[in-house]
């Protein structure tokens, strides 16, 4: 499908950001248990999927890649959005046992075949990105992310909005949480809840693991579309789109980013915005969406440790394009638009 999510922005919601009110309905509870603390919960913790997961590989000494000067040098001359390395909070994350199975209205932002069609598991007490429970009341993403520990399954949406009796939602991704994906993911040219087809939760860092020190997996970033590739994608990535509108030498989705190893890491004003960079050294950060903030923490509503003093928004702000260096990223591949489901 040629022109499938062109328009997608990717825009997230940041707690530095208001929302616009455009509803005031609020969700009927779902029923079913929301899991306390599912940051040290076994099943809900990260990381998640097993060890050999792209996102969960330590890549500190992996070769750089061929265009990386080009690519740094790119960014560095247009910088990050909102002009400097900032970190969203906004993003929750659901954990259940026995929440009852939900189904939902399919809108515009449902795309098949890449998008799965099926229930959801919804948690009394939960909450979208950005919200403070299940009603999308603002212009943000509303991702709704739930684990599911008996099957070991992430359910991962965009758009999201349940009130009531209502519930409609775009793009939703299913994961198998026990499994290493393959390389096409989910499906070659397959969008998921994010644009570059990469799950969204295995790469948000949270509250306990910064508390506990480290962080043992790659870290989401998103960049404006004017700074992403147009239409090209590298692995672990299986999508891009035309919305993106950089140049040859801007970086396509599913590019990893290294902070230097010879970055001043003690430099930094915080022991949390520390542990952040030593990921960044070891991890990586993977481009994963268009908006304006570039790196993606979980909110700490369902965390035991709280981000209050722990990490602030701009802890990391001096940190600069030219600070990192492009992993090895292989081939570069044309998103044309034509998804092909991995069975």
């Amino acid at each position: 499908m040629v022109g499938r999510r062109a328009l997608r922005t990717g825009l997230v919601l940041s707690v530095l950001m208001l929302a616009v009110g455009c509803g005031d309905q609020e969700p009927s509870p779902s029923g079913g248990s929301l899991i306390a603390d599912p940051g040290s919960t076994e099943g809900c913790r990260k990381p998640l999927f097993p060890p050999e997961s792209p996102w969960n590989t330590d890549i500190s000494t992996a070769p750089v890649d061929p265009q990386s000067s080009a690519v740094i040098t790119y960014l560095q001359g247009r910088g990050w959005g909102g002009g400097r390395m900032q970190i969203d909070f906004s993003i929750e994350v659901l954990c259940t046992d026995d929440a009852p199975m939900r189904s939902f209205q399919k809108t515009d932002d449902f795309y098949a075949p890449d998008c799965d069609d099926t229930a959801i598991p919804v948690p009394e007490g939960g909450a979208l990105e950005g919200e403070d429970g299940y009603a999308c009341t603002g212009d943000g993403d509303c991702h709704l992310l739930v684990i599911h520990r008996p099957t070991r399954k992430l359910y991962e949406q965009w758009r999201a909005h349940l009130s009531g009796s209502t519930y409609r939602g775009g793009c939703l991704a299913v994961w198998d949480v026990s499994r290493a994906p393959p390389a096409q993911g989910r499906g070659e040219q397959c969008t998921s809840a994010d644009a570059a087809g990469l799950p969204i939760t295995p790469l948000l860092f949270d509250a306990d693991e910064v508390e506990a020190g480290e962080i043992k997996h790659a870290i989401r970033f998103i960049l404006p579309n004017d700074r992403i590739r147009n239409a090209t994608y590298v692995r672990p990535a299986t999508h891009a789109t035309r919305a993106a509108s950089g140049g040859t030498n801007a970086p396509p989705y599913g590019t990893r980013l290294r902070l230097r190893a010879n970055y001043p890491v003690d430099s930094l004003p915080t022991a949390g915005a520390r542990v952040v960079a030593r990921a960044l050294q070891k991890y990586g950060m993977l481009l994963a969406d268009g908006g304006t903030i570039a790196l993606t923490a979980q909110s700490d509503r369902f965390t035991k440790a709280k981000w209050n003093g722990l990490l602030g928004p701009l802890d990391l702000r001096t940190l600069q394009p030219s600070d990192f260096e492009l992993v090895n990223a292989g081939q570069r591949f044309t998103w044309t638009g034509d998804c092909v489901r991995t069975p």
